[in-house]
């Protein structure tokens, strides 16, 4: 019998994949480095399952239906080079491997590149939407050879998430690393989206005083509207946990630290690369940054002050502004995140369809939510929107909440609690919005001090002026 697809690492991921595809009538072949690992997948949940293991990488070549899928899921970085290392002598011209972990793009490139140049295919292919969406439906993102895509293209269908209109969550990128790409942004959304959820619940939780058990209602409600999305509906459930312990919330028995594996990092420091603002993530990374000074920070609380936590005002207000604030906020994320990689399509040459991929971050994913299908429908109504905040509804949509955003804002600088990720929505949001920012000033300071040169309004050309020369005006 030979096997539809072969699956390399069966850590979690990968053997939750495996079950995954097995169940979806694809005979799977395993294999890992470490043969107590396959000895347990085979003794554990793949008992009774068209799985089996093997134990060297000949022998998974030799069970593989040809041309050969493999799916590497092993952790990213020198690991995925190893792994094509240690199975490129036994692979075939025409063959098959995709990454399927959280590798950077421009890895994915240099991969993609250098396989191809020998006879191989190479599928970058993001997957989200952790363990449970590996055994059940992910999201999948990938990228590479067209013809590749095609040769997995039913796997993917059938493994994907299904969107309530039944279409399956996996759409071909692009070229090369545009599937690692598309995926590392949607990390960046993420980054941020959690960034302005945690940011919110400061505000409501210090500011007001609000118990975990009022905060779960809270949440839970705006799960029920236009907030609707699996984090708000995961932040909900948190507030309800409580510590077996101590009796207490088990969300106040966790240390205000928040680790990072670098996706959102690295989304940043690309999108300085090719000039894509996105404020809003990078302050969901520097948030995470600052979170890792805890004992800075505990002596910092001891001798600077500032003005104290406590909101005097009308609390439903603040709630119900919070709710809009919050809302605007994420688009405005989104409107950052799909103009990236609207910018990046441009600069990599992938042909980004922001429309598909908004279409399939609807299930499956981390950052799944009502808004999305809203977002799929704008790009699908102008494909060529340049940011979502140009489209008719989403504007309407900020502009009605931007009263409540702003008070919002305000409320969190005067109770002295940090909201980086609101802050810098807003001023992206004013920003983007205003037709003459301050930059002349810093044009005109560069030219000063480095004879850099300037544009003028009122005529073409470059200029440079002898500034330590001019006269003051009258």
């Amino acid at each position: 019998m030979t096997y539809k697809i072969g699956v390399v690492g069966l850590g979690v991921m990968g053997h939750n994949l495996a079950l995954n595809m097995e169940r979806n009538g694809f005979p799977v072949a395993g294999y890992d480095l470490d043969a107590a690992k396959t000895k347990a997948f085979l003794e554990g949940p793949a008992v009774g399952k068209n799985i089996i293991g093997v134990d060297s990488p000949a022998a998974l070549m030799q069970v593989l239906e040809k041309p050969r899928r493999i799916l590497l899921m092993v952790p990213a970085g020198a690991p995925v080079d190893s792994a094509i290392a240690h199975l490129k002598p036994h692979l075939e011209p025409g063959d098959i491997l995709i990454d399927g972990g959280n590798s950077f793009f421009m890895d994915t490139e240099r991969r993609n590149k250098a396989l191809e140049g020998e006879g191989f295919n190479f599928i970058g292919t993001g997957v989200s939407g952790g363990e449970e969406g590996a055994l059940w439906g992910p999201a999948i993102m990938p990228g590479g050879q067209k013809e590749a895509w095609e040769a997995t293209a039913p796997i993917f269908r059938a493994i994907a998430a299904k969107a309530e209109d039944g279409e399956p969550c996996v759409a071909y990128m692009g070229p090369r690393g545009a599937g690692h790409y598309v995926k590392m942004v949607h990390n960046g959304i993420e980054y941020g989206d959690m960034q302005l959820i945690a940011e919110i619940y400061d505000i409501l939780h210090r500011g007001l005083g609000l118990s975990a058990h009022e905060l779960h209602e809270i949440f839970a409600e705006w799960n029920e509207g236009e907030l609707k999305s699996y984090l708000i509906e995961i932040t909900a459930n948190i507030f309800n946990k409580m510590d077996c312990e101590t009796g207490r919330p088990l969300l106040d028995m966790i240390l205000d630290e928040a680790q990072q594996k670098g996706t959102g990092k690295w989304t940043s420091q690309t999108a300085l690369d090719i000039g894509g603002p996105i404020p809003t993530i990078n302050a969901a990374v520097e948030s995470r940054i600052l979170s890792s000074l805890k004992s800075q920070r505990v002596i910092a609380s001891r001798v600077i002050h500032g003005p104290k936590p406590e909101y005097k005002g009308d609390k439903q207000c603040l709630i119900d502004a919070a709710r809009q604030a919050l809302h605007a906020s994420k688009i405005t994320s989104y409107a950052q995140g799909m103009g990236l990689l609207r910018i990046a399509s441009d600069e990599y040459k992938y042909d980004l369809n922001l429309s598909e991929i908004a279409k399939i971050w609807r299930a499956g994913c981390i950052i799944r939510a009502s808004l999305l299908g809203d977002i799929m429908s704008a790009y699908q109504r102008d494909p060529s929107l340049a940011n979502l905040l140009l489209d008719d509804s989403f504007r309407a949509a900020v502009e009605s909440r931007q009263e409540a955003w702003r008070f919002t804002v305000q409320t969190a600088i005067g109770m002295g609690i940090p909201a980086l990720a609101l802050s810098a929505s807003l001023a992206y949001f004013d920003a983007y919005r205003s037709e003459r920012l301050p930059a002349n000033l810093t044009q005109a300071q560069r030219d000063y001090f480095g004879a850099h040169t300037y544009r003028r309004i009122d005529c073409d050309g470059v200029f440079h002026t002898d500034w330590a020369t001019v006269e003051a005006g009258v």
